[in-house]
């Protein structure tokens, strides 16, 4: 087959018809155009127009300043994203080095408003699991390999790269993000942590007023952070425990027997028990079980000489009479889940490697970051998972680069007639149907 190429003088085309929701949220379902007024300019481009510009480049998957500059005469682009003046790449950077400090907390105030807004779905734990019903939060470290780079606040972290470790906070088993903070690479998860939990929690509260479970790792086992979690309401916690001295196998082999626990076996030659201590506290009960695990023999059947005992444990508020040891060790599993979040922030958006030198201004792009994904992943809740949406293996929720590639990247025809601007797509459009019920009926054309 022989081709010709041809390259049209009027017509216009664009890969990425799916960029209109990101737009039209932005723009409609955050005051973000308000709010941004309060940071004075008295000349240049409007500080909506820049977060307009880089929310639209993290939803097409690019992070770079300089990815700006080849969707400068992008009439689409601008059109559905809202863009009264496109800036450069040099002037998005310098603007958002100036003023990145005063914008941090106004995109964090939208990351609420959002879901708010949109009426965003926020699923609770399965009852099977959990009786109460609790809409989980997990927050957790993530760290950023930044190698080979001077950036600002890139040092050493725990996974023994050079980088960032920012903390991130999700809610819902949908994994909505609630707060995103950039710290440097060698920052301990607990310094700085009780301020960014606070300021979460009281974001979750405009959203939902019905129970929360707040899962933690190890690294924030600490009297501050059990102290902190008892100051608000109807938030109960599971926090991983911290395996310091006192708590050793060798240490509590005794109370286990003591106790005379029960050994359950999960396979020829291991064998777990678990064991519920309660704490009495100044600021309410506390519970720490405690789980053993005895090995006899390896997996092919290896005996030991001696057995082999590895402890580990948790703290909860949730009580006895409802969740038993099992439970509680269950519900924490499902902790693991933010690791996936992490994940497509990381890579499904291309927020692995940060675009700046200047601390303050990676910290924004990860904030703009949190809040374009918050988009992304209520178009995939809301288009991916019904009968009429693109065939795909059945999931409770989508990743965020399955999103760009089934509506972000829609390729459409852009045009104009009778003073109506039309995006008209081609024949075969697979997710064109689900997509288009994102859209009041006053912007279908």
């Amino acid at each position: 087959m022989e081709l010709h190429f041809e390259q049209s003088d009027t017509e216009f085309y664009t890969p990425f018809a799916g960029l209109a929701f990101i737009g039209h949220a932005l723009n409609k379902k955050t005051s973000l155009k308000k709010s941004l007024r309060k940071i004075k300019k008295r000349h240049g481009i409007a500080n909506i127009d820049l977060v307009r510009a880089y929310v639209g480049l993290l939803a097409l998957g690019k992070n770079d300043f300089d990815a700006i500059d080849t969707l400068r005469h992008d009439d689409w682009f601008q059109q559905c994203m809202g863009i009264k003046q496109m800036p450069s790449a040099s002037r998005l950077r310098q603007r958002f080095n100036e003023d990145a400090t005063q914008l941090i907390p106004l995109i964090e105030e939208s990351l609420a408003e959002l879901l708010i807004e949109l009426d965003a779905p926020l699923t609770p734990l399965p009852k099977e699991l959990d009786r109460q019903q609790h809409i989980p939060l997990d927050m957790d470290v993530t760290p950023q390999d930044n190698s080979n780079s001077k950036k600002e606040g890139v040092s050493w972290t725990y996974k023994h790269f050079f980088g960032y470790s920012p903390i991130m906070a999700y809610l819902g088993q949908e994994g909505w993000c609630m707060g995103c903070e950039l710290r440097p690479g060698s920052q301990h998860s607990q310094n700085d942590f009780i301020p960014f939990l606070g300021a979460v929690l009281q974001r979750v509260r405009r959203i939902t007023q019905q129970p929360i479970l707040l899962r933690l790792d190890s690294a924030h086992d600490a009297e501050d952070t059990r102290m902190a979690v008892a100051q608000h309401a109807n938030v109960d916690h599971i926090i991983k425990l911290n395996p310091r001295q006192q708590y050793t196998s060798k240490a509590w082999l005794p109370k286990f027997e003591a106790a005379k626990v029960e050994w359950h076996e999960l396979r020829a030659g291991k064998h777990y028990a678990t064991l519920t201590i309660n704490h009495g506290a100044h600021y309410g009960h506390q519970r720490l079980i405690i789980k053993m695990v005895r090995r006899t023999s390896d997996a092919v059947g290896q005996m030991f000489l001696t057995p082999d005992y590895e402890l580990e444990g948790w703290w909860t508020t949730l009580n006895e009479e409802e969740y038993s040891d099992n439970d509680v060790i269950l519900l924490y599993e499902n902790h693991a889940t933010s690791e996936q979040f992490h994940s497509e922030l990381k890579t499904d958006m291309d927020l692995e490697r940060l675009p700046s030198g200047k601390f303050d201004t990676n910290d924004l792009v990860m904030c703009l970051g949190a809040l374009t994904y918050n988009m992304l992943r209520y178009m995939g809740q809301s288009c991916l998972l019904g009968p009429q949406s693109p065939v795909r293996h059945q999931a409770a929720r989508r990743r965020i680069k399955t999103v760009m590639q089934e509506l972000i990247y829609q390729a459409a025809r852009f045009l104009e007639a009778g003073r109506r601007k039309i995006l008209r797509f081609g024949r075969y459009s697979p997710a064109l149907q689900v997509f288009m019920g994102l859209y009041p009926e006053k912007m279908l054309c």
